[in-house]
């Protein structure tokens, strides 16, 4: 069954984010996931009924696909997405978009956010995704089990007696 990803991007780069969705049908890139985003713009203003249908698409998806193009490191809607995305268990992997020059400075809102996500941040290697998907995914799962852990930890050393 394809992993379910959710695409982050700044809505400059639509449309590379839609040749980015595409790529599950390219014959020659061994990449399986069903793509989860807003591709066409929410007609809409509001920002708390754009926050919700955000967060619908985040539903039934393991990792997140921040696309990185020029602009994107300013983003606030795409860290805000990074840090559901945490929230939520997913995995982060970012991708440096083709032909683009995408400085990402570490002190950017979105920088931040992928720094603490533990997010790799890879080149447009289209035959590496699938991989890094995987990987993401991999370490969200360990990251949660450890959070788990800690959890029970905590509540087990309140009803252990001393």
């Amino acid at each position: 069954m394809p992993r379910g990803i959710f695409i982050s991007f700044q809505h400059k780069n639509r449309n590379q984010a839609k040749g980015f969705n595409l790529l599950h049908h390219n014959t020659s890139v061994d990449i399986s996931f069903r793509g989860r985003h807003f591709l066409d713009p929410i007609n809409s203003e509001n920002k708390d009924y754009i926050w919700r249908r955000i967060k619908e698409q985040l539903r039934g998806t393991s990792v997140t696909v921040v696309l990185l193009g020029e602009r994107t490191h300013r983003s606030v809607w795409v860290k805000r997405e990074i840090e559901e995305s945490v929230a939520r268990g997913n995995g982060v992997v970012a991708i440096q978009l083709k032909d683009q020059n995408c400085p990402l400075p570490p002190k950017s809102c979105v920088g931040k956010a992928l720094n603490a996500a533990g997010a790799e941040i890879m080149p447009w290697e289209p035959h590496e995704f699938a991989d890094a998907i995987e990987r993401a995914a991999l370490a969200a799962g360990r990251a949660m089990a450890i959070r788990r852990g800690l959890k029970t930890a905590r509540i087990g050393s309140k009803s252990c007696p001393r």
